[in-house]
């Protein structure tokens, strides 16, 4: 199938697709797919698909496809800004607090590093990563180190010195 698709930054193309489930997620519709033109698995939101196009293109989706999980999986990674957190704890501990669109986790160490991508540094430093709580370190990127700077310049000022 071919797809005409335009971002939320209004960047548009096309792509040819094999289209493998429609999965609807945090209240979007995604379409969940191998994309030829990157050679790679994708989502994209339903909402922002222009065209469809036949194609004579035959496939099969993987047999062990789980959409909801593939999903999740993808929409931690291909994002705008980079993303490389890391953890001053175990794998074992820190995963029950990271969702799949956060990035992936690694042992690392004694701890362990989370590596992804976001198009929204900002809710993901004030929604993602102030909800872990273990100590952490932004290592990359610059947008999401900001972002994480800002957050804690707000929770600093929230607490003025008190009178003893």
């Amino acid at each position: 199938m071919l797809i005409a698709y335009r971002s939320e930054a209004g960047r548009a193309w096309e792509s040819e697709v094999d289209p493998w489930a429609v999965v609807v997620r945090h209240g979007r519709w995604y379409l969940l797919c191998h994309s030829h033109r990157a050679a790679a698995t994708r989502t994209y939101r339903v909402d922002r698909i222009r065209t469809v196009s036949r194609t004579g293109h035959e496939f099969e989706p993987p047999e062990d496809l789980d959409p909801v999980a593939a999903l999740e999986e993808n929409l931690g990674t291909g994002w705008e800004f980079p993303t490389r957190v890391v953890f001053d704890a175990p794998p074992a501990e820190v995963a029950p607090w990271i969702r799949p669109p956060m990035g992936r986790l690694h042992p690392a160490g004694d701890g362990c590093v989370l590596i992804g991508s976001t198009g929204n540094p900002a809710m993901y430093a004030q929604e993602w990563l102030a909800a872990v709580p273990f100590p952490f370190h932004v290592e990359g990127g610059p947008e999401l180190r900001a972002a994480v700077a800002d957050v804690a310049a707000r929770f600093a000022a929230a607490l003025p010195p008190q009178d003893s």
